[in-house]
Order: structure tokens, then C-alpha cells, then sequence
């Protein structure tokens, strides 16, 4: 049985969940590898809308076990909010492990997050203030906490020590903040420890033994490609790796045992927060998309920029993360539209290039060279097979495909769990 690797190809909210849940009858283990609860996932089961954000959305499915991997940054607090929301619904959450490696946000991490944000004024990166680069920023910097500490007093009170001797200079002599006490942060992390004890382990060994069982997994990858920290957009991108190659840090698992790389894309693109977006539309195509397309952060209710769908992103992500299959999400959203471009290459300066520019500076610069492609006017939620789309929208999904560098697998056409074209198995 295979381990799959599961990402965003465009800037994230590209419907990762829906993916996920296509799966989930056949998985034993969905992995959270990066990121922290600065995204999220909204997953529709019947009538009910759940919104996760720091859980992996396999924790939806009956029989499969959550994991949250070393490569995640932890804020406990929103941990259990989301565990007690999905309990008081009847949802079962016991099987929950967490990495004994993963690191842990504080409220420092928090604080440092919102004032720094402020500071850089117009050069704001767009961060969401969860203390997300913080914690990642301390990681690198090996003055982090990990899991583990919560489990040694004096190891917690020690590192906690450490950390805030500098955080605390910083917070008053240049931000014009209260210090935080040591104290305030133990007693808040000595709190976890009773109830977080029986969900945190070496997942990296559970993970392994479960392949060695021939058991199904999928890494589940927060944000995605072109927010990548070393292949997106940077700066304006997460403090982690969003790509296939996070999921073999973030979780401990060989890279020769991943079998399948799935690219989860929208059918027009999305971007949360600041950065270059070649193909954004400020116009009434922006809102068409925008209102029809529910395009709001889960996470932060933020209004997503939109745009039309960008093929040498798609390239990028097929080549970078060596995608097998691609998920193609809300071609619905597009019924309606009479001609739909799509960006082909970008025009720099009078240069014309097929792939994303190198230089971040050409990337700002870019702008979209359009093909157009015959729209459809027929409703496509009912589809189930292929042939059930009308001509145009087929003819629209094999065009992406033959310009974004893999083959398209699967086809979201509304937003339940079950309103879904499948052309190819995704495992297989």
C-alpha cells in the first residue's frame, strides 16, 4: 500500500480537505507535516461544515489515525479548542498522536508575531499573528520548545528562561511592551501535560512501522507550494516547507518510501495576504469569482485575491514536488463564464517566459500573456463521470492538463464530500 504525499499547488485554499476525504475510506493514517494553525481546511460531510486548522483533516474519518508530525509548530491552546469542538459533535478524536519532536507556540511567540508584523509597515508580510514564524524562527535558532519538555519541569522552566531573557529585551526596549514572566508561560505549559500525555510519541517510528505494515498513508501538507519558504514567493511565504520534500522532514519518513505525490489546484487561482499575483483581477471577474467561489480564509476570514488560473504555477508545482496527479478543485465556479482565459506564459518587460522567473523582482513584474477557452453554461454538480461534463468543460480540463505537467485525477465540481469526477485512481 502506498504513502502519499498531499499539497497545494497555487498559494493555499486550494480545497486540500476535499482531497483528503476523497481518500479516506482507504487511509490508516493522514500526517500533518508543516505549518501550524495558520491555515485551514474546510471540509463539508452532508450537511455539516467543519473548519480545521491545526488538525489534520483525515481526523473526519472513522477508522483512520491523526497524526501530527515533528514538522509542525503546536499552539495547545487551539488544539484543544478544535478537539472539544469536534467531540461536542460527535466526532472521535482518541486516536490523536503528536510528535514528541514537534515545537510548541507560546504566548511570546504570539506577541513577538503581531508586534513585529506592525512594525515593518508597509513592508507587512501578511502574516495571520498566530505566532507561527516566531516559533519556527526559535527552532532554527535552538532555543525552541519541543513536546517533550512539557514532560521535565526543570528542562521547561529552563528553556523558557532562555528564551525570554532576549524576547523580553526585545519587547521592551524596542517594541514598548510588558516583560513576560517565566512563571506566567511554565504554569500556562505544565497545564497540558495530564491531558496532552497519552496523545505524544515518536510518530516517526509509528509512521514506519505502519508502512512496514503495509498500511496506507498520507502526508498532509498545510499551506502549499508557492508559499514554500524556500520555493514560493519569498518573502512573502510560511516559515515552513509546504512542498513534497516537507513531508519527509516534517514527519521522519524515508523519501524512498513516498509512492504518490497529489497536487491539490484550483480551476482559477487565490492568494491570501500580501505578495506578487500575476493574474489577479481588480475587476468584476475579481468579484464573480470571489462571491461565487465563497473565497474567505478559513482561518482568518480574510477575502482572498483571485485570479484566473496561472499554467506555469502548475508547471512549477508538477516539477518541484514531482506530482503524479492532480486534484483539480471549483471547476463549478467557473458555470457561467462565456470565454475563460488562462495564463500560458507572462510577459516581462517585453520577454516572454513559459515558467516562473527566477528573480522574485521579473515575478512582481509579470504580467499574464491570456489564452481563452469556450465556457459552459450547464450545471456540473451533479457530474460524476466525465462524460456527465458538458464539451466545453471537458475540453477546458484536458487544455489544463496538457499545460500543467501532470494528469488531472480528479475533479471537484461543487463543494460536498461527494461532488467529485474521479478520471484515475489516486493511489494506483
Amino acid at each position: 500500500m502506498p504513502a502519499a504525499v498531499l499539497i497545494g499547488a497555487q498559494w493555499g485554499d486550494e480545497g486540500k480537505g476535499k482531497a483528503t476525504d476523497l481518500l479516506g475510506p482507504r487511509l490508516d493514517y493522514v500526517v500533518k507535516f508543516n505549518g501550524g494553525n495558520n491555515a485551514g481546511h474546510t471540509v463539508v460531510v452532508g450537511s455539516e461544515k467543519y473548519a480545521l486548522h491545526l488538525l489534520p483533516s483525515g481526523i473526519l474519518t472513522p477508522g483512520v489515525t491523526p497524526v501530527i508530525g515533528n514538522g509542525v509548530v503546536v499552539d495547545v491552546e487551539v488544539l484543544f479548542e478544535e478537539l472539544e469542538a469536534l467531540s461536542s459533535r460527535g466526532v472521535d478524536v482518541s486516536r490523536l498522536r503528536i510528535s514528541a519532536n514537534a515545537h510548541l507556540i507560546t504566548q511570546y511567540h504570539r506577541t513577538l508575531d503581531k508586534v513585529t508584523e506592525r512594525f515593518l509597515g508597509k513592508r507587512q508580510i501578511g502574516t495571520t499573528g498566530r505566532g507561527i514564524g516566531p516559533a519556527y524562527a526559535d527552532k532554527i535558532n535552538r532555543v525552541g520548545l519541543r513536546m517533550q519538555d512539557l514532560f521535565d519541569e526543570n528542562i521547561l522552566r529552563q528553556k523558557i528562561e532562555g528564551a525570554l531573557d532576549q524576547k523580553n529585551h526585545l519587547l521592551v526596549k524596542v517594541y514598548n511592551r510588558r516583560a513576560i514572566a517565566v512563571d506566567e508561560i511554565v504554569d500556562e505549559m505544565l497545564g497540558y501535560v495530564d491531558r496532552l500525555r497519552p496523545m505524544v510519541t515518536d510518530t516517526a517510528l509509528l509512521l514506519h512501522q505502519a508502512l512496514e505494515r503495509d498500511e496506507t498513508v498520507l502526508f498532509e501538507g498545510g499551506q502549499a507550494t508557492m508559499l514554500d519558504v524556500d520555493h514560493g514567493t519569498y518573502p512573502f511565504v510560511t516559515s515552513s516547507n509546504a512542498t513534497s520534500g516537507g513531508a519527509v522532514t516534517g514527519s521522519g519518513i524515508a523519501p524512498n518510501r513516498i509512492d504518490r505525490v497529489i497536487a491539490v489546484i484550483k480551476a482559477y487561482t487565490t492568494r491570501v495576504g500580501a505578495g506578487p499575483f500575476p493574474t489577479e483581477l481588480f475587476d468584476e471577474w475579481g468579484e464573480f469569482l470571489s462571491e461565487k467561489g465563497h473565497e474567505f480564509g478559513t482561518t482568518t476570514g480574510r477575502r482572498r485575491r483571485t485570479g484566473w488560473y496561472d499554467a506555469p504555477i502548475a508547471r512549477y508545482t508538477a516539477r518541484i514536488n514531482g506530482v503524479t496527479d492532480f486534484v483539480l478543485t471549483k471547476l463549478d465556479v467557473l458555470t457561467g463564464i462565456e470565454r475563460i482565459p488562462v495564463c500560458v506564459a507572462y510577459d516581462v518587460d517585453g520577454q516572454r517566459f513559459d515558467e516562473v522567473p527566477v528573480s522574485q523582482s521579473d515575478f512582481h513584474h509579470a504580467t499574464p500573456i491570456y489564452e481563452e477557452f469556450p465556457g459552459w453554461t450547464e450545471d456540473i454538480t451533479g457530474a460524476r463521470e466525465f462524460s456527465d461534463l458538458p464539451a466545453n468543460a471537458q475540453a477546458y480540463v484536458r487544455e489544463l492538463e496538457a499545460m500543467s505537467g501532470s494528469r488531472i485525477s480528479a475533479i471537484g465540481v461543487g463543494p460536498g464530500r461527494d461532488e467529485i469526477v474521479q478520471l484515475h485512481d489516486l493511489l494506483a
